[in-house]
Formats: structure tokens, C-alpha cells, sequence
């Protein structure tokens, strides 16, 4: 299905090159008259100053191996001008121009073009010794000739010419295979090897992947070698293999994370990819995109359109297929609404709640994006676009990052690693439907009574008793204590009241506001706690990332307290002696800003 959508593609959205020619950047320009007669003597290099290669042309094209394999009319300096280079053995040199000059000649019998002729005339007149080439000549760039201003390549009769040269049919001594073909289903000459490759697929060679392969016994049956395990026509593996480099050389349809590429199409132009949506999401974005979606709305004309995605990645020279998605553009609408609201979480500050793309999700498990796991990114894009549920397995790489951490802010990240991997959390919890409603886990919620979650908020508010008793501290209690604290409550958290009460014997002689304030907070979180028979002995993989919710949103909320308390004192000065709780919160922001000197 992936292969017949792919051709399907490039039928009907694709403006479609000659058979067997893509655009590959073409770097010098040998200028002729119709006699074969150089009109300047050094070749016209076409590259720009900053990337060094070649303007891009349409020119035939040809999968290369370890062996000697020529194209018409353009290639490497080597093949076309004999050319001996300081890495090249000059007997296989030879060899290659010498096909190259055999495969012109053959093309000129054919032809009959004067264009192709003048090529041939200067080529039989010892190139080397009429050119100047450059001190900085490149000769693996590749090469092509212009004759009275027109280039030979570019004649509908060399175009017709090599695609029947390379019809696998048209060769005598080794007739193709007819079978039916996989894509198109008729009964076909179908290729041993596809006649081109897929490029730009991570972890694959630069040169192209091979969507269909096989080489060794491990991958055969019934005596198919090649790409004849999966039949594929001449035809139909050009098309697809052009809608895949189609769409994987356009930054609209395609995304990058970490080893995998993602690509996007649909049926027909409807002016919908989830691509900014998945990528680099911005909230005035998302609304946008989806306000039909809020309001209730349906476009029928776009909503009913086919919609596909797949997810690539590479293995030497092969393109592994990791995910095909077929839906319809109106699914994709929806459950990228649920996706982006159920990912919602407040920010390290309380600032409102900011839509995340798969970079960011994915990057919320790992130190470097380029260490994620291919299967991760696979299986957030499934979710993002289909609504599945997001394995366990992705909740206890978050919830063993904290651990291994012992916080869910340490102090070497930055606030931004902080919210990617709770609204990671709260995303997986939510798709397994531990909480029905979307909205929830948002904010700080002190109706919760979940006791991981109360046993996270007094984590956070015993450590701001501590920061606050002792200014200046470089470690606190959840340095040492946040593991256990997490996993196996009943064994700690004596102990962390032990240490508590001298803080807040220490605030209660010289923060008495901030002191009054921390009781009352204590007294309400145990108090939901005692209601459910006290500290839990052991927590689930589940509740301990419900405990660290509840410790990042006590966080969040005592500092937008804290900035919402400055900003009122800064804009009022010299009213009334702030409340317990307008204390706390000004001692929270004083320290805050302790830390950030």
C-alpha cells in the first residue's frame, strides 16, 4: 500500500521528469560549437561560494555499485574526460571512458543528433590536452557539455534514448523476469535491482537507500534474488522512488527526529500537513489549525481526505519501512486536538501551558536527541496522528530520568527539559486513560487526593522550608532523599519531618508569616493523605509519575506566587503588612533569586 500511495503520489502531485533523469547538481559546463571545437578553454564552473556545488540539472541517472557504470552525456570527470586522479587506478579510469565513449557513440548511431556528435569529436581529440582546468578543479563534480547553447542531455531524443538503453527488457543476453508487479499488479518485466535510490533517510548512505532489497539467503524465498522478492516494474519503482525523494527533500512534508524521517501527504492539495504541528508547534499556530476542530466544526471537502504518513530510517544502504499510517485528514485534525490538549501542563513559573512538538517530547528521554531510539519516535508520531496509547515503557524512562537525577528539576537542565518531560508524563498517563478528562493535571490541583500526588506537593513544600531556614544551600532534601521519597514513601518521610522541624522552628523566630503559611500547606496535604491511610509503603511506576506532578506543580505555583506577590509590591509600595501567605511567597522569590546569583 505505502509503494502504491508513493507512485500515486507522483502521478498526480509531481511534475515528472524524462524517465531515468533526476535533478542532481551539475557543477561544470564544457562549451562547444558544432564542430566539437572548444569555445572556452577552462570548463564554466557553476557552483555558488557557499556550499561549492554544482547549479542543479535534470540528467539521467543510474544505480552505482563497487563496478564501473556509466551515464550519458554527464558524470564524473574520470568517465568523461579520462581524467586520472590522485586516489583512481588508471586501468579502471580507462575502462570507464572508455564505456562512456562506447555508450555515446551508441547514442549518436541511434540519435543521429549533431549536438551528440560535437560531443564525440572533441571527446576522440585528447580533451585533456585543449582544457584548462582550475587548481581547484573537483573531479569527483559532475561534468556535462553545451553545444551552440543548447545542452545535448536536454533533447527529447537522448532523454528517449537512455530509457530504453536501460530498459531492463531490451537486454538479450539476460531477459528480466515477468511477474506481477507488486504496485501497478499487471504482469510485467520486473527489475532484479531497482533503478534508483531513496535519499536522505537517516543512518543510510549518502549515496540512496534501496527500499527493496535483499542479498542475502537469510532474506529469500522460492528462489527470488534481488528485488524480485518484492516484484516491482520499471515503471512503478521509478514513480515511487521519485514521490519519496519528493517528499523528503521538502521541509513541508518531512521531519527529522533523531535516526527517523517522517513524511506526510495527502490524496489530493488541501492545504494541510501537520508538519509546523508536530515540529516546532507555536500556541497561536495550533489554535489556528485546529479552531474547527474546538468550535465543532467539519470542512467535509478537506476533513474526507485521504491522509498518509510513514516513518523511515536507515541501515547502510537500505530504507527501513518503521510505520505506515492511511487515515483521513479529518482523524488526523482530531486527534492532534486531544494530542496537544492532553500534553497541557503549566510552565516551571506557572506560565500558561505551551504546545510541544516531537523533538521536544522525544529529547524529554535522553541526554542527546540523537541517542533516541528509533521505535520512540515511531511511536510518538503514531500517537500524535492516531491517537494510540504511548507505552509504559516511555513513562519509566521519564520517571527513571528523575530518579537517576533525584529531582524533577535538576539544577543542570534548563526549565525547558523540565516541561518537556512532565508534559511527556502527563501525555502517557493520559493516553492510558489513568484520567479521562484531558484537562486535567494542568495545574496545580489541591482537590487531588491521590496520595503520590499529595506526597509529591509535600516533598516541594519541605524543601522550600529547608531553602528558605538555610539560605545560600547548594543541595536539598530532594538531592538525596527524592528516589526514595518517590518510590517508597512510608520508609522516608519520618525521617524528612525530623529534619523539618528545625527548619521550621528557625522560620517560625524569623519568617513568622512564611512559617504560619508552610503549616497550613503541610497540615492540608497530610491531611488528604491520613484521609487515605497515610504514606504509602510502595509506589507504582504510574504513581510515582503521579508524584512527580504534584512536586513540579507545588513548584510552579509557589513561583508564579512568588513573581505575582514582587510585582504588586513593586507597583504598590508601602501598603499593609503582606499576609502569611503574601510572605511565603516574597521569602520564595528572595531566594529564587539567591539561587540565580
Amino acid at each position: 500500500m505505502l509503494l502504491q500511495r508513493l507512485k500515486e503520489y507522483a502521478e498526480t502531485r509531481m511534475i515528472l521528469p524524462p524517465p531515468l533523469y533526476v535533478e542532481a547538481p551539475v557543477r561544470y559546463v564544457i562549451d562547444l560549437d558544432n564542430r566539437g571545437r572548444l569555445l572556452n578553454f577552462e570548463p564554466i564552473d557553476t557552483a555558488s561560494q557557499q556550499t561549492r556545488r554544482g547549479k542543479p540539472r535534470l540528467v539521467p541517472s543510474v544505480t552505482r555499485t563497487s563496478g564501473i557504470s556509466t551515464l550519458l552525456l554527464v558524470d564524473k570527470a574520470e568517465y568523461t574526460l579520462g581524467l586520472v586522479s590522485e586516489k583512481s587506478k588508471p586501468d579502471r579510469v580507462a575502462e570507464a571512458h572508455r564505456q562512456y565513449l562506447e555508450l555515446l557513440a551508441k547514442c549518436l548511431a541511434v540519435t543521429g543528433e549533431p549536438s551528440v556528435q560535437a560531443v564525440q569529436l572533441f571527446l576522440s581529440s585528447d580533451p585533456l590536452s585543449q582544457l584548462q582546468l582550475p587548481a581547484d578543479f573537483d573531479p569527483g563534480a559532475l561534468i556535462t557539455f553545451r553545444v551552440d547553447g543548447i545542452f545535448p542531455v536536454d533533447l527529447p531524443a537522448v532523454q528517449s534514448f537512455w530509457a530504453a538503453e536501460k530498459d531492463p527488457s531490451a537486454d538479450p543476453n539476460n531477459p528480466p523476469s515477468v511477474m506481477q508487479c507488486i504496485v501497478c499488479g499487471q504482469e510485467r518485466p520486473v527489475l532484479e535491482s531497482l533503478q534508483g535510490n531513496i535519499k536522505r533517510v537517516p543512518g543510510g548512505q549518502t549515496s540512496g537507500t534501496a527500499i527493496i532489497s535483499a542479498n542475502a539467503d537469510a532474506f529469500l524465498s522460492y528462489g527470488l534474488r534481488g528485488s524480485t522478492i518484492a516484484p516491482t516494474c520499471p515503471d512503478c519503482g521509478e514513480k515511487f522512488t521519485k514521490g519519496a525523494n519528493e517528499l523528503l527533500a521538502s521541509w513541508q512534508n518531512r521531519l527529522t527526529v533523531g535516526n527517523s524521517a517522517f513524511i506526510f501527504w495527502t490524496r489530493e492539495e488541501v492545504g494541510f500537513s501537520p508538519f509546523e504541528l508536530l515540529d516546532d508547534p507555536r500556541e497561536e499556530t495550533v489554535r489556528e489549525v485546529l479552531t474547527s476542530v474546538w468550535k465543532g466544526g467539519r470542512l467535509p471537502e478537506v476533513d474526507e481526505t485521504a491522509f498518509y504518513a510513514t516513518s523511515l530510517s536507515g541501515s547502510g544502504g537500505r530504507a527501513v519501512v518503521r510505520d505506515w499510517i492511511d487515515t483521513t485528514v479529518g482523524e488526523v485534525r482530531r486527534q492532534l486536538d486531544s494530542w496537544f490538549r492532553r500534553q497541557e501542563i503549566v510552565g516551571p513559573f506557572g506560565e500558561e501551558a505551551r504546545p510541544l512538538g516531537l523533538r521536544d517530547l522525544g529529547s524529554a528521554t535522553v541526554r542527546d536527541l540523537n541517542d533516541l531510539p528509533v521505535p520512540t519516535s515511531r511511536t510518538l508520531l503514531r500517537a500524535a496522528l492516531m491517537g494510540t496509547p504511548l507505552p509504559m515503557d516511555l513513562l519509566y524512562q521519564a520517571v527513571r530520568h528523575n530518579r537517576a537525577e533525584q529531582s524533577v528539576v535538576p539544577p543542570r537542565t534548563s526549565h525547558g527539559y523540565r516541561h518537556k518531560r512532565m508534559a511527556l508524563i502527563k501525555l502517557v498517563l493520559l493516553s492510558q486513560g489513568a484520567e479521562r478528562e484531558e484537562d486535567h493535571m494542568v495545574q496545580l490541583d489541591p482537590e487531588n487526593a491521590n496520595p503520590a500526588y499529595r506526597c509529591g506537593r509535600l516533598l516541594a513544600v519541605l524543601e522550600e522550608a529547608q531553602r528558605l531556614a538555610i539560605p545560600g544551600l547548594k543541595a536539598t532534601l530532594v538531592d538525596r532523599f527524592y528516589g526514595a521519597a518517590s518510590s517508597a514513601p512510608a520508609s522516608v518521610y519520618g525521617r524528612l519531618f525530623d529534619t523539618a522541624r528545625a527548619h521550621l522552628s528557625k522560620l517560625k523566630r524569623d519568617r513568622p508569616g512564611a512559617y504560619v503559611a508552610l503549616e497550613r500547606r503541610i497540615e492540608e496535604i497530610l491531611g488528604g493523605i491520613d484521609a487515605n491511610g497515610g504514606f504509602p509503603r510502595t509506589l507504582t511506576l504510574q504513581d510515582q509519575a503521579v508524584f512527580a506532578l504534584g512536586y513540579y506543580h507545588q513548584r510552579a505555583f509557589d513561583r508564579a506566587k512568588a513573581i505575582q506577590a514582587r510585582e504588586r509590591r513593586e507597583q504598590l509600595p508601602g501598603t499593609a503588612e503582606p499576609e502569611a501567605e503574601e510572605q511565603l511567597a516574597l521569602a520564595i522569590q528572595q531566594s529564587e533569586e539567591g539561587m540565580a546569583s
